[in-house]
C-alpha cells in the first residue's frame, strides 16, 4: 500500500492530540516494524519529542507483556484486544493512556482498563494511513465501545450498494476519503481500482476507499463496527 508523507504528518498531529502523548510520554513498540501499527507508534513518540520502548525480541503477552509495561514505565501503548486480555489490569501506576485496535474490542476489557488512564478505541485501514476513526475516552459500564468518529482531514461515509448514504442506525459499507488516503496497491492496478473509487460527495478527481466494513451510525454521530461485508 502505497502511503503519503502527507497523510503521516497529518495523522501524526492527530495522535499527539487524541492520545495525549506529551514530551514525557513513553510510547511502547509493541508492533512489528512490518505491520502498519508501527507507524502509529512511532509517529506519535517522535511528533511529541517522547521516548519510545523498543522491547526484547519475542511475543508481548500475559506476563511478559506486564512485566514490560511495569518495568519499562510505559505510559502510552496500542495493545490488541486478544493480548490485552491476557494482562490482569491492576498494578500500572505509569500506564495512562491505552489504545485498543486491530479487532473488536469488548465492554468487559473497557471495564477492566478503562478505570484510571485514557483508554480509545482506534479503527482503520492501512490504506487510510493507519486509524481513520478514533473513539472519546471509553468508560466503564457503558457497553461494547463504538469506533468513533473520523480524525482531521478524514471524511468517512456509511453507503448502500448504490452508493447513496443510509440513515442513523441502518448497516452500510463504510468508505473513507482524505488527506490520509493511499495512492492505491503497488503493482497491482486491478485491486486498486477496485477498492479505491470515485467519491461522488466531493469535487472532480475526489477518490474515496472500500473498506468492506459494515458500520452504522449512532444517533450521537459515532460509528458502531457490525462486521465485514465479505462474510
Amino acid at each position: 500500500v502505497v502511503v503519503t508523507h502527507h497523510g503521516l504528518a497529518s495523522f501524526a498531529s492527530v495522535e499527539v492530540e487524541r492520545f495525549d502523548v506529551t514530551a514525557d510520554s513513553r510510547v511502547l513498540q509493541y508492533a512489528s516494524p512490518s505491520f502498519d501499527a508501527s507507524v502509529l507508534e512511532i509517529c506519535m513518540t517522535y511528533a511529541a519529542g517522547a521516548t519510545l520502548v523498543v522491547p526484547a525480541p519475542g511475543p508481548l503477552a500475559g506476563e511478559v507483556l506486564a512485566e514490560v509495561l511495569r518495568e519499562r514505565k510505559v505510559t502510552h501503548a496500542l495493545i490488541p484486544p486478544a493480548a490485552l486480555a491476557s494482562v490482569q489490569s491492576g498494578g500500572f501506576p505509569d500506564f495512562r493512556s491505552l489504545v485498543v485496535g486491530g479487532d473488536a474490542t469488548s465492554a468487559e476489557l473497557v471495564d477492566r482498563w478503562a478505570p484510571g488512564r485514557r483508554m480509545v478505541n482506534a479503527c482503520g485501514p492501512t490504506e487510510s494511513t493507519v486509524a481513520a476513526t478514533i473513539s472519546d475516552p471509553l468508560e466503564a459500564g457503558t457497553g461494547t465501545p463504538t469506533i468513533g468518529r473520523p480524525v482531521h482531514n478524514t471524511r468517512v461515509y456509511v453507503l448502500d450498494e448504490g452508493l447513496r448514504p443510509v440513515p442513523a442506525g441502518v448497516p452500510g459499507e463504510l468508505y473513507i476519503a482524505g488527506a490520509g488516503l493511499a495512492r492505491g496497491h503497488l503493482g497491482r492496478a486491478a485491486l486498486t481500482s477496485e477498492r479505491f473509487v470515485a467519491c461522488p460527495f466531493d469535487g472532480p478527481g475526489e477518490r474515496m476507499y472500500r473498506t468492506g466494513d459494515v458500520v452504522r451510525w449512532t444517533a450521537d454521530g459515532r460509528l458502531a463496527y457490525l462486521g465485514r461485508a465479505d462474510n
